[in-house]
C-alpha cells in the first residue's frame, strides 16, 4: 500500500509538474508520505520512512541533496493546490505571517491562503529578511500578484487580512484591481467620514456588545465602508473594507481558516516550526511540500466526510476531528499492511484519488477555456 500512495500522488505531480525529472518527483511523493508517517518536518525522522531498501544515512543524504539542488516550480504547485480544492466559484484569500526562532536564526513568513468554506490551505509564501518586522506593502503587493496569475481576478472573492495589513498604498492597490477586501484595523486608526470629519473610534461611546457601521468612509486615503464593534476590555473589532460594509464581520470571521492552517503546519500537525533549516530557499521549498501533504489531507478527510461517512460530533457540536486529521488518519491507515485486506477501505481510497485527479482536470481545462 506505501508504493500505491507514492504512484498514487506522483500521478498528481504528472497533472502539474513542480518538476520535471521522474525520479524527483517519486521523490517528493515519498517525502510527503514521510510527512504523513512522521509528522515530522525533520529530515532525520522523514528519511526513517523515505525508502525502506536504502539505509537511514543514505535516504538522509538523498533529502539534503534535493533541498541544496532541486527547484521547485511554485506556480506548478499553486496550480496543484488549487485544482485540489472541492467544488467551483469565488474563492477567498486570506493574508497573516508568522514567525518563529530557531536559536539565532528568525523565521518570518508571509503566507496567502486559498480556499472555500471549511477548505483552506496555503497558496504562495514569501520568506521576509527584515529581523521579524511586519511586512510592507509592496511585499503583500507581490504575493498577490502571483495569485492573481494562478487563479484570474474573476476568481478572487474576497481577501481578508489583519491589523498588520494596513495602509494607504495597500488599500489602493486591493482597490485598484478591483478586489473586495475586508481588514481589522489597530483601535488607534482615524477614519473620515462623508463629510470630511476625522473620527477615533474610541471616541464614539460604544458600550461592550455595541456596533456602528458606516456605508462610506474613507481610511488611509481610500473609500470604503467601516463596522465597529466594542468588545471588553476597551478593545474595538474595527473592520474596515469594500465588501458590503452589512456583512464585514461576517466576512472577517472568515479569517479563522488561517489561524487553523497555521496551527496545522506549525504545530499538531507537521511540526513545521521544528525544522532546523536556516537558509531561506531551502524553508520556503519546504513549507511547499509541507502545504502539499496539508492540502491533501484535508481534501481526502473532506471526502471521506461527504461521500463515506460523516465525522462524528461531539456533545458541543463540533466535529471529533478536523479534515486535516481525519484525511491524515485515512493516508496513514493506507500505508498499513493490515489494510490491504480491507476491499472497502480500499476502495474508497481510490475512489478520493480519482475524484482529487478529476478536480485539478477539471481546475486546468477551465484555466485554458478561460
Amino acid at each position: 500500500m506505501k508504493h500505491c500512495l507514492v504512484a498514487k500522488i506522483t500521478t498528481l505531480l504528472h497533472s502539474a509538474p513542480l518538476v520535471r525529472n521522474l525520479a524527483r518527483k517519486k521523490f517528493i511523493a515519498r517525502f510527503v508520505l514521510g510527512l504523513f508517517k512522521s509528522r515530522n518536518v525533520q529530515f532525520c525522522e522523514v528519511a526513517q520512512h523515505l525508502n525502506d531498501g536504502a539505509k537511514l544515512a543514505s535516504n538522509e543524504t538523498r533529502i539534503q541533496d534535493f533541498f541544496r539542488e532541486v527547484d521547485l516550480d511554485y506556480l506548478a504547485l499553486a496550480v496543484l493546490l488549487v485544482g485540489l480544492l472541492p467544488g467551483t466559484g469565488k474563492l477567498r484569500l486570506c493574508l497573516d505571517r508568522t514567525e518563529w526562532d530557531f536559536g539565532k536564526c528568525q523565521v518570518n513568513i508571509l503566507l496567502v491562503t486559498v480556499g472555500r468554506g471549511d477548505c483552506h490551505w496555503p497558496l504562495y509564501w514569501e520568506l521576509l529578511d527584515n529581523r521579524s518586522g511586519n511586512s510592507n506593502a509592496a511585499d503583500r503587493a507581490a504575493l498577490l500578484d502571483f495569485c492573481l496569475r494562478v487563479l484570474g481576478p474573476d476568481r478572487v472573492g474576497l481577501v481578508v487580512g489583519d491589523r498588520e495589513f494596513v495602509g494607504h498604498a495597500w488599500f489602493k492597490y486591493l482597490k485598484d484591481k478591483g478586489i473586495f477586501f475586508v481588514m481589522r484595523l489597530p483601535k488607534h486608526h482615524l477614519l473620515t467620514d462623508r463629510h470630511g470629519r476625522r473620527h477615533a473610534v474610541a471616541d464614539w461611546g460604544l458600550h461592550p456588545g455595541q456596533c456602528r457601521q458606516l456605508a462610506a468612509c474613507q481610511v488611509d486615503g481610500v473609500w470604503g465602508g467601516a463596522q465597529v464593534t466594542a468588545l471588553t476590555g476597551g478593545e474595538y473589532l474595527f473592520l474596515f473594507g469594500t465588501a458590503n460594509v452589512a456583512f464585514l464581520g461576517q466576512f472577517y470571521r472568515k479569517r479563522w481558516t488561517i489561524e487553523a492552517c497555521f496551527q496545522n503546519l506549525k504545530g499538531r500537525g507537521f511540526a513545521l516550526r521544528g525544522t532546523h533549516l536556516q537558509c531561506r530557499g531551502k524553508l520556503k521549498k519546504l513549507v511547499g511540500l509541507v502545504s502539499l501533504a496539508y492540502a491533501l489531507c484535508v481534501s481526502v478527510g473532506t471526502w471521506l466526510h461527504e461521500k463515506v461517512q460523516p465525522i462524528k460530533t461531539k456533545n458541543n457540536g463540533y466535529k471529533r476531528a478536523s479534515f486535516s486529521r481525519h484525511g491524515l488518519n485515512a493516508l496513514r491507515q493506507y500505508t498499513r499492511p493490515g489494510r490491504s485486506t480491507d476491499p472497502a477501505f480500499i476502495a474508497n481510497m481510490n475512489a478520493v484519488f480519482r475524484w482529487i485527479i478529476c478536480q485539478l482536470t477539471l481546475y486546468q481545462l477551465t484555466k485554458i477555456v478561460g
